[in-house]
């Protein structure tokens, strides 16, 4: 059997000679075909199925008895004829299906062509697509009713969209679960995580492996998560690092803080508990717990326990020096 197809211009392409019944009764390569053969437009996409048994014994009679001097599989298709095997046909779906890649831009071409029928199918499931030409879809996307996707966003891996998320402009999802609700704002990057319901993600946030938040978390603008469980209702809205952490309910965590997980050789873990108030600029420095309910001052570092319910802060005492003049600049000769 042979998988041909009919095109305006065969080009280099072999073509399917038929007999006077419509039977085919062989290939002929484009260097080999006569004047009257090149003008046939069906021709072999490359694509065969044929018994293993006698194919052995043809491919061993191949000859390059041919104008390139080439031993043509093709060949095959007038030994099987010639034992009285007739040849069945089929025509793909459509023509992109079997065009050959001898270039990078017909390989561009094609890819464009692939991620505008991924387009087409998720417009047909109800996606809303603010520019279906400018989506890329790089492994399995499946999404819910009313998802919005806006421009220049690559999915990669298996990325699952929950009925009603909102996906801003030039986002890269890879393996990623997003619940119901959510909105992904501008310039994220998103990797094997798993987002609850009704979050807001950036602009300009990134989660990293191993991120997991509950429902209504906010991950503000140049937040980063990492290996962390957040709990339901937090909030890191600004410029935080947040790594090998598992953060409780309703917790704020403050601008500028950032989890100290690493020692220099091994990673550990900080626990902040529910309802907690990390104050901007707070070094948390593994492994440490912040109690239930605790408020830790800004601008401290926190190396031990904080107890629940209580503010919690190391910061030098603030002193004013009297009659302190600021350097000034000496005069150049």
């Amino acid at each position: 059997a042979l998988l041909t197809a009919e095109l305006s211009d065969p080009g280099a392409y072999g073509r399917i000679l038929r007999d006077s019944g419509g039977r085919v009764t062989r290939i002929v390569e484009a260097k080999d075909a006569s004047d009257e053969e090149s003008r046939v437009r069906e021709v072999n996409t490359g694509f065969l199925a044929v018994p293993a048994a006698p194919l052995k014994r043809w491919v061993a009679a191949l000859r390059n008895h041919n104008a390139q001097g080439e031993y043509y599989l093709t060949d095959v298709i007038a030994m099987a004829v010639a034992e009285g095997m007739e040849i069945a046909t089929r025509a793909p779906r459509a023509l992109w299906e079997i065009l050959g890649v001898n270039s990078k831009i017909e390989l561009a071409s094609l890819e464009r062509t692939c991620q505008m029928n991924r387009a087409q199918e998720l417009l047909e499931q109800g996606v809303t697509l603010r520019d279906p030409a400018r989506i890329d879809v790089r492994g399995s996307l499946s999404c819910g009713r009313d998802v919005v996707i806006d421009v220049n966003v690559v999915f990669e891996g298996s990325v699952t969209l929950a009925d009603g998320v909102e996906i801003g402009p030039n986002n890269i999802l890879r393996d990623v679960s997003v619940g119901r609700g959510t909105r992904i704002e501008a310039n994220c990057v998103l990797e094997q995580s798993i987002i609850g319901a009704e979050c807001r993600i950036g602009p300009f946030a990134r989660l990293r492996p191993g991120a997991q938040l509950a429902d209504h978390v906010h991950i503000g603008n140049f937040v980063e998560v990492k290996k962390s469980e957040i709990g339901e209702g937090s909030k890191a809205n600004h410029l935080s690092y947040i790594g090998d952490t598992t953060i409780g309910k309703g917790v704020n965590v403050g601008a500028g803080t950032i989890t100290c997980n690493y020692d220099g050789a091994n990673k550990h873990r900080t626990v902040i508990g529910d309802n907690a108030f990390i104050g901007s600029n707070t070094a948390l420095v593994a492994p440490v717990t912040v109690g239930d309910g605790a408020t830790i001052g800004a601008g401290s570092v926190i190396a031990r326990e904080a107890p629940p319910g209580e503010l919690t802060l190391t910061r030098a005492e603030q002193k004013t020096v009297r009659g302190w003049k600021r350097p000034v600049k000496k005069k150049k000769d």
